[in-house]
């Protein structure tokens, strides 16, 4: 095995998360994870010197198989400044249109600036809050009002706020222009940019699930309550919501994966008051492994769930359930749908009829969602960022995925290779 990126200290702080035994299950494997060596990168980079390169006949960059999607640009870790990567966000310049990766990981945040999507350039990073030899990764980040809201799995890491419109003239190390310190260590955050609510999940308060937090004045950020109900939340998703259900039209809702003392769940929660926060409804499923990341589909009736563990548990393909949140209070499980690979899923998002989806070791699957009303998804394209296998395993391969650039591109953050950005040929 190639050199390996250790995390395996991280292993021995399961028990220590408090309100979450299980949070930690997928984490303890990551010490498979290793960049590829020189050696092994010759031949993309024989290929495709300038990190561009079409899917033609199965195959970009003579290296990455795929079907309907082109590589734009790739940038390797050491581009990145980064040991190791994983969550990624965006953002769009509202002034000049110019569209920006944020990518998450061990050293810190980094900012691309992929206006160019054929010659991405990093403009700086903003350096982790502390850096816990103990717990060296985990970094996520979502956007709101033109400022990003980053938190990690370090201790005592908080929430770093930082002014994205310093983009425009500064480059290099920047520093934090706020800072929350209402929690320690943190798995996720989920911003309702309608709102300015964040909703930060898998903390060592609130039991691991919601902790909310005011970012209308997003350098002011306060404490807005605190939800535990369903104990630890693995990843969320929160919306005004406008969706078919009339007795919430209106309501701020939020669609949660709860990895839980007392079993792995979807749930969903009306935060509307986040004084007293409700339970909506609370929903088990066949064959869990670790329920871990949704997303709605347009119009708010359809929830696409990954769970990350059941593919590596009970032995069957890359999974994705369908939820029908026709009513919030009874949502149905309408479907399951099942790709070709045998590859754990991470992060999904929606866009239009599309899904895309990070699934370790297969990379970015675009689903088109024509027929999720009948229960069904059908895959239309994909990209493999990580050659080697498809094996169900964290040894490699893409953790996010974000599709919501001005430009009809994709960015894609990895583990062991860095940022790629792709095109999906429609």
């Amino acid at each position: 095995m190639r050199a390996s990126i250790a995390v395996a200290a991280i292993a021995l702080l399961t028990a220590a998360v408090a309100g979450a035994p299980a949070a930690w299950a997928h984490e303890q494997a990551y010490d498979q994870v290793s960049p590829p060596t020189a050696e092994e990168r010759q031949a993309e980079l024989e290929a495709a010197p300038e990190g561009q390169a079409k899917c033609v006949n199965g195959v970009a960059a003579d290296t990455y198989a795929c079907d309907g999607v082109d590589m734009l640009d790739h940038l390797w870790l050491e581009d990145l400044g980064l040991s190791f990567a994983n969550d990624m966000w965006g953002w769009t310049d509202p002034s000049n249109g110019k569209d920006y990766a944020i990518v998450g990981g061990t050293e810190g945040t980094v900012f691309v600036d992929i206006s160019d999507a054929k010659n991405a350039t990093v403009v700086g990073m903003l350096p982790a809050h502390v850096l816990d030899p103990n717990r060296p990764f985990w970094r996520d980040i979502k956007v709101h009002d033109n400022h990003a809201f980053v938190v990690s799995e370090q201790q005592p890491h908080g929430m770093q706020v930082f002014d994205l419109t310093r983009l425009r003239s500064e480059s290099g190390t920047f520093t934090e222009d706020a800072h929350y310190a209402g929690f320690s260590n943190a798995h996720n955050i989920a911003i309702n940019e309608d709102s300015g609510y964040a909703y930060v999940i898998g903390t060592n308060t609130c039991a691991g699930g919601l902790h909310m937090v005011d970012i209308s004045t997003p350098r002011s950020p306060s404490s807005a309550g605190c939800y535990d109900g369903d104990g630890y939340i693995h990843d969320t998703q929160c919306v005004n919501y406008s969706g078919p259900d009339a007795d919430y039209a209106g309501r701020e809702i939020c669609v949660n994966s709860n990895a839980a003392t007392d079993g792995h769940f979807v749930s969903v929660t009306d935060v509307t008051d986040k004084s007293n926060p409700v339970q909506v409804s609370r929903m088990a499923y066949d064959e869990p492994g670790y329920s871990h990341q949704g997303w709605f589909t347009p119009g708010q009736r359809y929830f696409l769930h990954g769970d990350e563990l059941d593919e590596l548990d009970h032995g069957h393909n890359t999974r994705t359930r369908i939820w029908d949140l026709a009513d919030l209070d009874n949502p149905v499980h309408s479907g399951t749908f099942d790709n070709d690979t045998t590859s754990i899923d991470h992060n999904i998002y929606t866009e239009r009829k599309l899904a895309f989806v990070s699934n370790y070791t297969s990379g970015l699957r675009v689903y088109h969602t024509g027929k999720v009303s009948q229960g069904e998804l059908k895959e239309v394209g994909y990209f493999d960022v990580y050659p080697e296998n498809d094996n169900a395993s964290f040894e490699g391969g893409t953790w996010s995925n974000y599709p919501y650039f001005k430009q009809d591109v994709v960015g894609v953050s990895t583990m062991d290779r860095g940022l790629f950005i792709l095109k999906y040929k429609k």
